[in-house]
């Protein structure tokens, strides 16, 4: 069997290394416009089933290329371009996971969902950490009591790096954009939107990370969980952001730098974004620097026996551990990690249909009894309110 891993940054390179020692998996193609990494993958392992080609993801063309005689497509590309490269996946018959769910499915599910089934391609988007992981936790919280009627997702990291001012160990665009736009939540059985890093709240997240600040931003959860899990009312996503990345954000936005869209500089294109990303230090840059923990936490409320309770599953991992036996940090490997789960539940053959998949939708008992053997022991609580 035939992978191609798209987009070889710190969560697509955790990605490939697990999928690699997958017997079933003949080759990983290691694809991206940067191939210092993929090679450093490469040369480590020697095991002989890594192929390195330097690919510009948005060079639609190329990226046809590189799905012949492909069975699977893994992609860890910033999510804005997740929709066209699925599409590609789709036109030539792969199957397809990603770490992030665009827009556009959102929007219209059952759309990409009927176009997956056409094409006969088994897709599971959205499959990373959060969102990811996360929603299969939603999954499996609501899936211990007897009803569901609220969600709520907590992503914390109490990660500090000396001498290093404004940095993200995942995608720093994705990250940027999260924390400098509107934030989405749904409320009362539809979705409302609050202004930008709009209200701090302390939440307890369980040890090692303890007490963090944390804000509402949008993210794919507050949006799928309703969707695919039923009777639930109230769903949100916050995001442990600490005061100084919070003055960051509120600076950057207040002076536009937050766009998106193109500008004309002294006769350059440029996204005012981009240019803030571009003085921040890439995920992979950061690895063995970080100290701290991170970790995923999903509270699920309903009732149980008649009674209200809370079903609350977390996962958690220190960026240290992650540095000392994966060549990773903990936020980079929680994504890539649940994106291998994805991958290898479609190699196995676990999911076989030929359809879309949001996380919510895949079995959550085997996505959970699989973390364990990649280094992530997943702790269950139940308890009446």
């Amino acid at each position: 069997m035939r992978v191609v891993q798209l987009g070889c940054g710190i969560t697509g390179l955790v990605c490939a290394e697990h999928v690699a020692r997958n017997r079933k998996v003949d080759e990983v193609v290691l694809a991206d416009i940067r191939t210092d990494g993929a090679l450093r993958l490469a040369s480590k392992k020697g095991q002989g089933k890594f192929r390195v080609t330097k690919l510009d993801a948005r060079d639609l063309d190329s990226v046809r290329k590189v799905l012949k005689g492909c069975d699977v497509l893994v992609s860890a590309i910033p999510s804005e371009m997740n929709l066209k490269v699925m599409m590609k996946a789709v036109d030539a018959g792969v199957n397809y996971v990603d770490f992030s769910v665009a827009l556009e499915i959102i929007d219209d599910f059952k759309k990409y969902r009927r176009m997956c089934e056409r094409a006969g391609v088994t897709a599971i988007t959205g499959m990373g950490a959060d969102p990811g992981l996360s929603d299969v936790f939603a999954r499996y919280g609501a899936d211990r009591l007897d009803s569901a009627y609220e969600a709520r997702v907590r992503d914390g990291d109490n990660g500090v790096a000396q001498g290093v001012g404004l940095f993200s160990l995942w995608s720093p665009l994705d990250m940027m954009e999260e924390v400098t736009i509107n934030a989405a939540v749904f409320r009362n059985g539809k979705v409302e939107w609050l202004p930008p890093l709009h209200k701090k709240e302390m939440y307890p997240f369980p040890e090692p990370i303890g007490p963090l600040p944390v804000y509402n931003t949008t993210h794919e959860e507050t949006f799928m969980i309703p969707m695919f899990i039923k009777g639930i009312r109230h769903a949100d996503f916050k995001i442990a952001v600490d005061d100084g990345f919070a003055a960051a954000a509120n600076m950057i936005r207040k002076l536009g730098m937050h766009s998106l869209k193109e500008l004309d500089v002294k006769g350059v294109k440029v996204r005012p974004l981009d240019v803030v990303v571009a003085t921040m230090p890439t995920p992979t840059e950061m690895i063995g620097k970080v100290k701290g923990s991170a970790g995923i936490v999903v509270e699920v409320i309903g009732k149980k026996n008649g009674r209200k309770a809370m079903a609350k599953t977390w996962t958690a991992l220190s960026h240290e551990e992650a540095h000392r036996k994966y060549g990773s940090n903990a936020t980079g490997y929680l994504v890539g990690a649940g994106g291998a789960v994805g991958a290898e539940l479609i190699i196995s053959g676990a999911v076989s249909d030929r359809t879309l998949f949001a996380p919510e939708l895949l079995p959550a008992e085997k996505v959970i009894s699989m973390l364990p053997g990649k280094g992530l022991a997943v702790h269950h609580s139940l308890t009446y309110l």
